[in-house]
């Protein structure tokens, strides 16, 4: 049901899809994924967008190629 406390509580925000993870989600899964390099080529994409899209393709099942653009 939607009661103003859930409405807050599950309100994506700039979240355009289901799958992208909420800031207190991200603060739990960011601890456990690689630093960057110091040395190297700089990254291409945030690793929360990385991470949102293998979570998009996972719950979806649709290709990689096919990802939307955002």
């Amino acid at each position: 049901m939607w009661t103003p406390a859930a409405r807050v509580q599950l309100a994506r925000g700039s979240h355009p899809y289901a799958t992208c993870l909420t800031d207190t989600e991200w603060a739990v899964v960011a601890p456990f994924l690689p630093r960057p390099a110091h040395t190297g080529r700089p990254r291409s994409w945030p690793m929360r967008l990385v991470v949102d899209a293998i979570l998009y393709v996972l719950r979806t099942g649709c290709a990689w190629a096919h990802l939307p653009r955002e």
